[in-house]
């Protein structure tokens, strides 16, 4: 199997609040640029303990609901072990086993195959780092 393998950095600022960023037009960019009309996958992966990957519709609420969902079963209280700066912010950590910091895309004829209303987002948790950086691979 002959193929390539390309791979970009991306630098995303998440702000200090709990939020989704919208990476989608950035995984459409990459792919533009280096996919060249192939098929292949683009995978999408986020290299911090406290973020995590989604491909969920945006902008009908069910960003903000996958956020309640997430204070809901992770609650910013003081039950979390954090063995490098105390309690609280542990529960950050839990984030990657619930939202994997991980996604693995079809790409057809050199586009991101997404269903309808469907985005791919960083997911963060964590208010006290506001810049994630996510890392874009494309094998075809």
């Amino acid at each position: 199997m002959t193929g390539t393998f390309t791979t970009r950095i991306v630098d995303v600022t998440t702000g200090s609040a709990e939020t989704m960023h919208d990476l989608t037009n950035a995984c459409t960019a990459f792919l533009r640029e280096v996919a060249h009309g192939r098929d292949g996958l683009l995978n999408v992966f986020t290299p911090h303990a406290t973020s995590g990957l989604a491909v969920i519709e945006t902008g009908a609420g069910s960003d903000n609901d996958l956020l309640a969902a997430l204070r809901e079963i992770l609650p910013a209280d003081d039950r979390w072990r954090d063995r490098h700066g105390g309690s609280g912010p542990g529960r950050d950590h839990m984030l990657p086993a619930l939202v994997p910091p991980h996604a693995t895309l079809p790409v057809i004829g050199g586009e991101l195959e997404l269903g309808t209303s469907q985005s791919v987002v960083v997911v963060t948790t964590d208010q006290g780092g506001p810049d994630r950086q996510v890392r874009l691979s494309f094998l075809g």
